[in-house]
């Protein structure tokens, strides 16, 4: 029987939405607000979803604090009160949309977590904007 266990952190980070690529009125009919050469930031919540089978001997799927270590490490450290353009190296050639961060912070997550569990990243920017990685 698998069960999902959640672990749910909390950073602050500002970016900006920017196509090097394109024009400054592209860029601002793209993005909007976002495109903010003074960037803008968010209060991001983070939930990481593990999903396998309970050891028989601990009753866990996996333990909780290696959980919250490996993601304050790999993530909350990396990314709280940054600039992901400026600051975060897989941002400096990746535009920081909360769809890359999500999929940023599954990779960043992935080689740390027992293959034989199932990860998924759940990211809200915003109360009402999210995004799950993998679908």
């Amino acid at each position: 029987m698998r069960v999902a266990v959640y672990r749910k952190e909390h950073f602050n980070a500002a970016h900006r939405l920017h196509n090097p690529n394109w024009t400054d009125d592209k860029n601002s009919e793209i993005f909007g607000k976002c495109n903010n050469p003074s960037f803008h930031g968010h209060n991001y919540e983070l939930i990481v979803k593990v999903t396998g089978e309970r050891d028989p001997e601990t009753g866990y799927v996996c333990d909780m604090k290696i959980i919250k270590d490996i993601v304050r490490e790999h993530v909350v450290d990396k990314f709280d009160h940054k600039n992901l353009n400026l600051d975060v190296e897989e941002f400096k050639n990746l535009n920081p949309t909360a769809e890359n961060i999500a999929v940023v912070i599954y990779d960043l997550l992935r080689p740390e977590i027992d293959a034989k569990l199932d990860l998924k990243i759940t990211l809200y920017e915003t109360e009402r904007n999210f995004v799950e990685y993998p679908a």
